[in-house]
């Protein structure tokens, strides 16, 4: 190895943009292991799978569709409020 390197041409990484990222991210059992048998099967590593999937979704501007269960009167939360009548 040299002692000093010369710096004065070099440039910045075109690729940097491009660069993962890592993050924390809280999946559910169920859903990791459909990535890992799907990972099995295809023999691409599951986390790149799911980075494929999302990176797909984003492109697409897909959203979830998130149905919350109806509430029926009596499950319904009381609030301290009361109508005044």
């Amino acid at each position: 190895m040299r002692k000093e390197y010369d710096f004065t041409k070099s440039r910045k990484n075109p690729y940097a943009a491009r660069l993962k990222r890592a993050i924390t991210l809280r999946l559910d059992t169920s859903s990791i292991d459909y990535f890992k048998q799907l990972s099995t099967e295809t023999g691409i590593p599951y986390q790149n799978l799911i980075n494929l999937y999302l990176r797909d979704c984003a492109a697409n501007k897909r959203r979830p569709i998130i149905e919350w269960p109806a509430q029926t009167a009596a499950a319904a939360p009381q609030s301290g409020l009361r109508k005044r009548g």
